[in-house]
């Protein structure tokens, strides 16, 4: 997204491809458009990638900024250690710098920062109240996305729930809202969008409960999940979803719906079954 702000052009989630930065700069200069400041919702690399090709400072929520900046966080996040090499579709070892730090509630560049975390630590939005317009980053996903991978991409169920609901007051509100993978929706069109983001969430944490009537170790609940969703499993989207999966376990173990056992290796399975 960009906002124009004092006649200079501010870019939201600069994100990635080998010639991106040159299209926004050209497109900018069409416009006759300084680029004036990035800001990003988060710290993932499909987010950042192209932000050091940029002459622009980058602005980063404070739980975003390890991530942004350290190519080892970023695999972290998505993998849970150092990831394989070329193993992540947006995968790439370059450090970024963040220039600035802001806090949710900041305004920034016209742009109020809205807190909509679950999907990573420090997820934002950014609120364009004069145009009536919220870049909601990965708050929430297109239908097509998240029937192509199964669940959504969480790191705590319950924030991304919330998040989700946040999101149906602005829709209520009349805004429009854009998410990183999918197109701008609002109105009706928003409201069941973010109605089948919701009843995935749902309807993943069921499937887990029944799954687990029988001991399961994550990597096998991963592939019968994808099954249960009519996913063509690969292992990039098993390796990703073991990282909503965990999250999930740790909602379900705290809420004492589900134990570990060992079982020649760590399994899970409904508690006092």
């Amino acid at each position: 997204m960009v906002k124009i702000h004092d006649e200079k052009a501010v870019l939201v989630d600069p994100g990635q491809g080998s010639g991106r930065h040159k299209d926004l700069k050209r497109e900018m200069r069409k416009l006759g458009l300084e680029i004036r400041a990035q800001l990003t919702t988060h710290g993932h690399a499909d987010h950042v990638r192209v932000a050091p090709k940029i002459e622009a400072p980058l602005f980063a929520h404070r739980f975003e900024f390890s991530i942004v900046e350290s190519p080892l966080n970023r695999e972290i996040l998505t993998f849970g250690s150092k990831a394989p090499r070329g193993f992540l579709v947006s995968q790439f070892e370059g450090e970024v710098r963040v220039h600035g730090i802001f806090e949710w509630g900041d305004v920034l560049f016209g742009l109020r920062a809205i807190k909509l975390s679950g999907h990573s630590p420090g997820m934002t939005g950014f609120l364009d109240e004069e145009n009536s317009v919220l870049y909601a980053g990965d708050s929430f996903f297109g239908e097509r996305v998240l029937q192509s991978v199964g669940i959504p991409y969480l790191v705590e169920p319950e924030l991304f729930e919330n998040s989700i609901k946040q999101l149906q007051d602005y829709a209520d509100e009349g805004l429009l809202l854009i998410p990183s993978h999918g197109k701008a929706v609002k109105g009706d069109e928003a409201g069941k969008l973010l109605e089948f983001n919701l009843h995935r969430l749902e309807e993943a944490e069921t499937m887990i409960l029944k799954l687990l009537k029988s001991p399961m170790g994550i990597d096998e609940l991963a592939y019968r999940l994808s099954g249960y969703f009519d996913v063509s499993p690969t292992p990039q989207i098993l390796a990703l979803n073991l990282v909503p999966l965990r999250a999930f376990i740790a909602k379900l173990y705290n809420e004492e719906k589900i134990e570990a056992v060992m079982d020649r290796g760590l399994k899970w399975k409904l508690r006092g079954d």
